[in-house]
């Protein structure tokens, strides 16, 4: 009988060793073929340029091409779709980003956290709140003075309903107790180049705007992050003016649900490896953020925290998808 079980117990131990040991030759074997990188949004913006940084960084690590495909529409909800119908076998994700995260429950009651399988954080920046110097303002107390003398009659251009910059605009008129008009612009570019021309009076930028600033062009009013930017030093906060306001935009890596663990661990420390890497810090830098480097279980907490803070502010507002 004692000879039975210990044959057993032998035989067990080594289906489970066998077992892991089939797990990490398909994590060797894996990648054998390009993987595609599925960006919502369109080339040369934020999420395109970070995805491509990722890529390239991923392709040196991995030895096979991390391409990234635009499926562009309903406020990055095309691609977030994508995966949902995408086999699990993973050649193909999704760089998912602030707007997905607050719009997809929206649509079709989907989680990331609970209906992808995270993988980890990319990374995490700040928007600055811009005003033209048209608008009488010298600091954020003065506008936001400004706009309750003026309700309805300042203007918010923005890259598109849902996006980043929208968000981080409603979440402030909601906190702030201020009524003013959004203007949403088929990109974060020509929402800038009004801006610029004075045609709208106040702007959430993720697009580098140092230059424009220090040239009068702009007035840096804030900067959303709990902290200030190191970019920006001398720029307060919005949480100074508004206690508790935080608005950051978060970029990050999922698959498909039943994306297995192994291929899950093995991209997340290829993605952690080359977030740690100063060359491509130096490129995050320059977008005005910083990485997120995450477990596959921190960055499943992560999704879900987001998901229930812009959901809110989504809902509160009305906001639906391009």
């Amino acid at each position: 009988m004692k000879k039975a079980r210990r044959e057993f117990l032998r035989l067990a131990a080594s289906a489970g060793a066998s077992s892991l040991l089939s797990g990490i030759a398909l994590a060797q074997k894996y990648p054998a073929r390009p993987v595609r990188l599925v960006v919502g949004y369109a080339a040369g913006g934020a999420a395109d340029t970070l995805a491509r940084i990722i890529g390239q960084a991923l392709t040196e690590r991995l030895g096979q091409t991390f391409v990234v495909e635009n499926r562009v529409g309903a406020g990055g909800n095309l691609a977030t779709d994508m995966i949902l119908r995408t086999p699990a076998d993973g050649y193909t994700m999704l760089v998912n980003t602030t707007p997905n995260i607050a719009s997809a429950p929206l649509v079709n009651d989907f989680d990331f956290s609970r209906d992808t399988a995270p993988i980890g954080g990319i990374s995490r920046g700040y928007l600055v709140m811009l005003a033209h110097p048209s608008v009488p303002a010298k600091n954020l107390g003065e506008f936001i003075a400004y706009a309750k003398a003026n309700p309805g009659k300042v203007t918010m251009s923005s890259a598109g309903n849902g996006t980043p910059p929208h968000m981080a605009g409603e979440l402030f008129k909601m906190m702030a107790d201020i009524d003013i008009v959004h203007v949403p612009y088929r990109g974060g570019g020509p929402a800038m180049a009004d801006l610029l021309g004075g045609q709208v009076q106040v702007m959430f930028s993720n697009l580098p705007a140092e230059e424009y600033v220090a040239s009068g062009k702009l007035r840096a009013l804030a900067v959303t992050t709990a902290v200030r930017a190191t970019t920006m030093p001398n720029v307060p906060t919005v949480g100074e003016f508004i206690s508790g306001y935080e608005a950051s935009v978060a970029f990050g890596l999922c698959g498909p649900k039943a994306l297995t663990t192994d291929i899950v661990e093995l991209v997340n420390q290829a993605l952690n490896a080359s977030l740690a890497d100063s060359s491509v810090q130096a490129k995050i830098a320059k977008l005005g953020a910083v990485p997120l480097i995450l477990t596959p279980a921190g960055f499943s907490q992560f999704l879900a925290e987001e998901t229930a803070k812009w959901n809110k502010v989504a809902r509160a507002a009305g906001i639906s998808p391009n």
